[in-house]
């Protein structure tokens, strides 16, 4: 999830800490049976971080082992739009961090390419402009 910086020009990634694992981590999550997987990403970014997001392009897909046991993760670039983070027992801290900032911070080092993809997916900066292509 990102954002542009209310600070400084720019944007801002959510990193979330677990506690569980003493981790920080982009926000994730397991599909409930049968959910989408776009709408099951959504609904993680919200129950982990308290911020509701749109959603934009598919970044790659996250493969490692976890005790032994194949992961898979799927990963959207998604826009912070509303809410606000509250602390619970499976996300106890977040930050908003500069892209070389939230690469650094990231503990498992095949979360760090999602930055880059993350980056190359996004608009510029600036304001969007609406081309008219249509056809007299």
């Amino acid at each position: 999830m990102w954002r542009r910086s209310p600070r400084s020009p720019g944007l801002e990634l959510c990193l979330v800490h677990r506690p569980r694992y003493d981790d920080w981590s982009h926000p994730k999550g397991k599909l409930k049976p049968g959910e989408d997987p776009l709408a099951g990403a959504l609904r993680e970014v919200a129950e982990e971080t308290g911020y509701a997001a749109a959603p934009g392009a598919e970044l790659p897909t996250v493969r490692y082992l976890a005790d032994g046991r194949p992961k898979e993760v799927r990963y959207w670039a998604a826009a912070a739009t509303t809410g606000a983070f509250t602390p619970s027992d499976e996300v106890d801290r977040i930050q908003w961090l500069a892209p070389a900032e939230a690469r650094a911070r990231l503990t498992r080092p095949g979360d760090r390419p999602l930055v880059d993809a993350l980056l190359t997916a996004l608009p510029p900066p600036g304001p969007l402009r609406v081309l008219d292509v249509s056809v007299p």
